[in-house]
């Protein structure tokens, strides 16, 4: 799996001009799904994620987790982050999972960080999503599962 970790100070995402998720201060997570993930790269970042010391303590440091912080995560799907550019000009996307896999995953993510008491926001899998952002610092973490083990 994927991710693009972005601290806000708030967040919104659209589908068809209807708002389907909203945040105050939190983080907004696009997320990849890969061909392969397992049970583990989804554990990891169910874990890591919410425990990212990236929001400033009282001395400005980056030293408190989104838990500490008070704050919201905004999910969305994103298979683009498994774009590959490396021959020619167009992405090649075989890398990603398949829309059913990456959906079981997208929500069992979300049921996760909402069974540890995480306020979660989405977007809607495989939509046309506007997303909406004002990165705090900014701060923008990428992180891959399968670089993590």
């Amino acid at each position: 799996m994927r991710a693009v970790v972005q601290r806000v100070r708030q967040a919104r995402v659209t589908v068809d001009g209807v708002t389907t998720g909203s945040i105050g201060p939190g983080l907004v997570v696009f997320l990849g799904v890969g061909q392969g993930d397992t049970e583990e790269d989804l554990a990891y970042m169910a874990g890591k994620i919410p425990e990212l010391r990236i929001f400033p303590d009282e001395a400005g440091h980056m030293n408190r987790s989104l838990r500490e912080a008070g704050g919201g995560l905004l999910l969305v799907s994103q298979f683009t982050l498994y774009g590959d550019c490396r021959h020619g000009r167009r992405p090649s996307f075989t890398e990603a999972a398949a829309p059913a896999q990456a959906q079981a995953a997208y929500e069992a993510l979300q049921r996760l960080w909402r069974q540890a008491g995480l306020r979660v926001e989405t977007g809607r899998f495989q939509a046309h999503m506007e997303v909406e952002l004002v990165n705090d610092g900014p701060v923008t973490i990428l992180l891959d599962s399968r670089r993590a083990f």
